[in-house]
């Protein structure tokens, strides 16, 4: 899920998917505020309960271990991913959310919560950066990468990014790609940027659906950058994107859109982008 306004679609859905079991929410700060609106607004599940997990040691408590593995269905909600990076990588929270997913257990995120869900992960411990600072130098410090939090079903060599239309995030998801390709992470690389209010949610086959008000946009790198170094701006061609909207679908497994998306190809120059799209929008 993007960000913004949580979409009641995404959530039903992962109460079908659950059976109707005991939904679980976790989160680092913030409130409980998720239960009532999942038990009493959406309805149609046994339970619900959120564990605010703030530092390593409650990351290890048997409590908050016993409440995961029982989970039906698990959703990390937003934030800040450095807070999930920090305190729960490496940590039984980790092996036990993996596994539920192994499981078929539906497991979710909005925003930091989405942030996560990949193998390679912008991580914010240095605080969020923008577009044209990480395009301008991909090895700024607040271009922060980490990898290999959560090991979910077809999220291998992914890495999200959340409210990314409305926050012009484009071009930082771009140099983030760019860094995993060059820093030998990964031969090929793809980026999953959803819109606020907008969900995408993925069946076990790894077709996922976008649903809510915006467009989910997949991204696929071409090759090594051009230039992609230090202090100096990104250059890197051929990076193919799949818009999807609402309704239409798009195979992790193949890393294909289905019918109604938009395909196009971004080109980065000394850190501007251009597009083929008509009228050159990368949106």
């Amino acid at each position: 899920m993007g960000g913004s306004t949580d979409v009641d679609a995404g959530f039903q859905w992962m109460i079908r998917k659950s059976g109707g079991g005991d939904f679980v929410v976790l989160r680092a700060t913030g409130t409980d505020a998720y239960d009532p609106w999942i038990f009493n607004d959406l309805g149609g599940v046994d339970s619900a309960a959120t564990i605010i997990i703030q530092n390593r040691a409650a990351a290890s408590d048997p409590f908050v271990l016993d409440k995961i593995r029982n989970a039906e269905a698990l959703f990390i909600a937003g934030g800040d991913q450095a807070d999930y990076v920090e305190d729960w990588k490496d940590t039984p929270v980790e092996d036990e959310i993996n596994q539920l997913a192994a499981r078929g257990v539906p497991v979710g995120g909005t925003s930091a919560g989405l942030a996560v869900l990949g193998q390679f992960i912008f991580s914010a411990v240095n605080g969020t950066v923008d577009s044209r600072t990480a395009l301008s130098n991909p090895y700024n410090s607040k271009v922060a990468l980490d990898r290999d939090f959560l090991s979910l079903p077809y999220m291998s060599a992914v890495i999200t990014d959340s409210h990314f239309s409305a926050r012009d995030r484009m071009g930082r998801l771009v140099t983030f790609l760019a860094r995993i390709v060059k820093d030998g992470w990964a031969a090929q690389a793809v980026g999953v940027g959803i819109d606020e209010r907008t969900a995408l949610t993925m069946e076990p086959n790894g077709v996922a659906t976008v649903v809510g008000e915006g467009s989910v946009y997949f991204l696929k790198t071409a090759g090594i950058p051009q230039v992609c170094q230090p202090k100096k701006e990104l250059t890197y061609q051929g990076i193919t994107v799949n818009r999807v909207g609402p309704g239409n679908t798009f195979d992790f497994g193949t890393w294909k859109a289905g019918k109604g998306s938009t395909t196009y190809t971004l080109n980065v120059n000394a850190g501007v982008i251009t597009s083929t799209q008509p009228g050159g929008s990368i949106y």
